[in-house]
This record gives C-alpha cells, structure tokens and sequence, in this order.
C-alpha cells in the first residue's frame, strides 16, 4: 500500500546530502574459535596444573566479555559515526516527506547525521533488501510502512524478505487516514446514503485508486466487504490522473489523504462522506469516521522505522528513545498534523504485534478482492 508521491508538497531539507553509502568493510570476531584454540593448548600441555587450566579458562572469558562489550551493544558508544536510513520510495511523497523531518531532529537527538537513501523500485522490494543486507550494527535505519511489511506478504508471491523475522521493530511513526470522497452529481449526502445508492446500482457505480494494491484499493475493497456493496475499481497509475477524473465525474468516488482532497471537499468540487482513521481528522473534524456507521473499520497508510534483525537490544532501544521523543513533539506532532498524518509512536513490542496484525487483515482482503499489482 503505498502513498502516492503527489499527495503533498515535499518537504525541503536544506544541506541535506543524499548520496549512495559507502559499503563498510565486515569484520566478523571470532570468539569462540579462539577460546577453543587455548582449550586445545591445554590439552597438549602436559605439565599443566588443574589450577592453571581454570586460570587460563578464566582469562579468556574475561576477554571475550569485554570484547562484546566493546562492539555495536555499547549504547554509550552508539553512535559514533553517520547513519543511514532506507526510504524504499521515491522522492516528495507523503512517506519521504514525514521521514526526512523525522531523520532531521532525531539525528539531533543522537548527535549523528541520519542520511535519507531513497531506492525506490519492484515493489518496494530493492530497497527493503537492501536493509535486511545490511550489518546489523545500528547504522542502517528502515522506513518500512503498509505497503512493505504488511500487504507486500500476500501480493508478491515468493517475497525475498520476512517482515517480521530479518526486521527489528523500533517505533511506529505515522498514520494517515484516508477520506471517501464523491463527485457532487452523486445524491449521497452521507456514507449511509452512499451504501444506499451503491445497493440500488449494483456494479453500475465506479471508484478510482491511484493502483492496484495501493491504500486507496484496498481501504475500499475493505468497505466494500464490510458494507456488502459492489462497485467497480478503476486503477490509475498515480494520484493526479485518478483525482482529475474524479472532479470530472469520470469516475464517482475514491479513497485518498486528506491532504490531497481536503481542499476539494471544502471548496465543493467534492463530498467528504468518512475517514478511515479511529480518529476524526483535526483538519476536518465535522466529518465522521467510517467507524462510527461500521464499527470496527479501521484503515490507515503508515509509516515505522526498523533495523536489520540481530541487531544488539542496547542499541534499539536507544534508538527507540530517540524516535519517541522526537514523534511526541509538539513540534512534530504540529508538522505532521498539517501533512493530513497523525505522529505515532509506539514501543519495539508494539510496533511487531502491529505489523504481525497488519499482515493477516490485509492478506484477507486481497484474497477476498482479488487485487493484483500492475505490471
């Protein structure tokens, strides 16, 4: 499920340098080979005493413990050089635009410059590789959200990562609702009424999405099932084209971000009927959640941040605390707000139980719909 990269105006980050990162040579310590190496001394000294063999069993525990404590679990070392973070999205969307302000402030908070690598490409797939790959060592960062770790599962047959098992959880980041928005020829004044008039004309009624598997597809195949309707999907490749032929009346309603429809709804090119949040919309919050006439809808495009799996717990969690304390902001939370997305924070355990949530809810409605990607 992906946000489309015209919802909103990107954000411009100034002095900020993206360039490929450099690929950093692995040096991999080997401690327990080296613990064995004295074990087979021992054993080939003759003369050695019980009370020498403990001694020097000793010995070698203590420097394998201070060599640990000398790598990437160090959390008061951590981090001691830039890091990088995988955007596996093109540039200006609403997803790069939230993760380059977030980036900014947090490389504050570590006192490290957090470097935005946008590597778009087969899905988001390139680039979500290119984190599982990466060390382990807390300087590789992933902006994974919906689209990556949740309805990829189901979409892409023989997916080459596991959401949950090459990730390290860090923090939730945002969500953004999405609106049901309807051409001002269609007599529904009300999502009720809408469901109505759909019911009346089955199959003859159509919806727009900005493509197949996106949030705007999906979140209505989720209405669809939920409110037992049916109406037609017409896929676009993007925002721009779909909202066009939706103003036009082409087509009769859509699911999209506030931000790039509320200006529509307020100045009556459009009707907003619903959001698709658990919370009504501080931009607009005369209009009710879809929740409130089917209880339990719930919808969201969000965003997170995750790092290679096995990297050490120390250092998740100081980066854990660096995201969250940025994300409960005013400042952040004011910024994020006016992009038509909610700053969300959350703990490394709550951000896995989501995703592993996530992952099931949505593999049921692309079964049940049929979605597919583009070609």
């Amino acid at each position: 499920m992906r946000l489309n990269a015209g919802s909103v105006q990107p954000l411009i980050t100034k002095n900020l340098n993206i360039r490929p990162w450099p690929r950093q040579s692995r040096k991999v310590a080997c401690l327990t080979g080296a613990s064995e190496l004295e074990l087979q001394e021992i054993r080939t000294m003759r003369q050695v005493t019980r009370r020498a063999s403990l001694s020097i069993l000793a010995g070698s525990a203590l420097l394998s413990a201070a060599s640990i404590g000398s790598g990437p679990a160090s959390a008061n070392e951590y981090p001691a050089r830039p890091l990088r973070m995988i955007v596996p999205l093109g540039v200006g969307g609403t997803s790069d635009t939230i993760a380059r302000a977030v980036a900014e402030k947090v490389s504050v908070a570590l006192g490290q410059k957090i470097i935005v690598d946008n590597q778009p490409g087969g899905g988001s797939i390139r680039g979500t590789m290119v984190a599982k790959q990466a060390a382990p060592d807390g300087y590789t960062l992933l902006f994974g959200g919906s689209f990556n770790l949740a309805s990829n599962v189901t979409l892409i047959p023989d997916l080459p990562y596991d959401p949950v098992k090459d990730f390290e959880p860090i923090s939730r980041m945002f969500d953004v609702s999405l609106m049901l928005v309807v051409h001002p020829s269609l007599p529904a004044k009300t999502l009720q009424e809408f469901v109505a008039l759909v019911k009346q004309k089955p199959g003859q009624l159509n919806y727009a999405s900005i493509g197949n598997g996106s949030t705007s597809h999906l979140t209505m195949e989720l209405l669809k099932k939920t409110a037992g309707i049916e109406i037609s999907h017409v896929p676009y490749r993007g925002a721009s084209q779909a909202m066009t032929d939706l103003l036009s009346g082409h087509v009769q309603a859509m699911m999209e971000p506030i931000a790039s429809a509320g200006q529509h709804v307020r100045e009556g090119r459009l009707k907003g009927l619903g959001f698709s949040g658990n919370k009504r919309s501080p931009i607009m919050p005369e209009l009710p959640l879809i929740s409130e006439t089917y209880p339990g809808f719930y919808s969201s495009a969000w965003g997170a941040v995750l790092v290679p799996a096995g990297t050490p717990k120390a250092v998740v969690m100081k980066l854990n605390r660096a995201f969250v304390e940025v994300l409960s902001s005013p400042e952040m939370r004011d910024y994020i707000s006016k992009l038509g997305a909610e700053a969300v924070s959350s703990s490394p355990e709550a951000l896995s139980a989501y995703i592993k949530s996530e992952i099931p809810k949505w593999g049921d409605i692309i079964q049940h719909s049929g979605a597919k990607l583009d070609d």
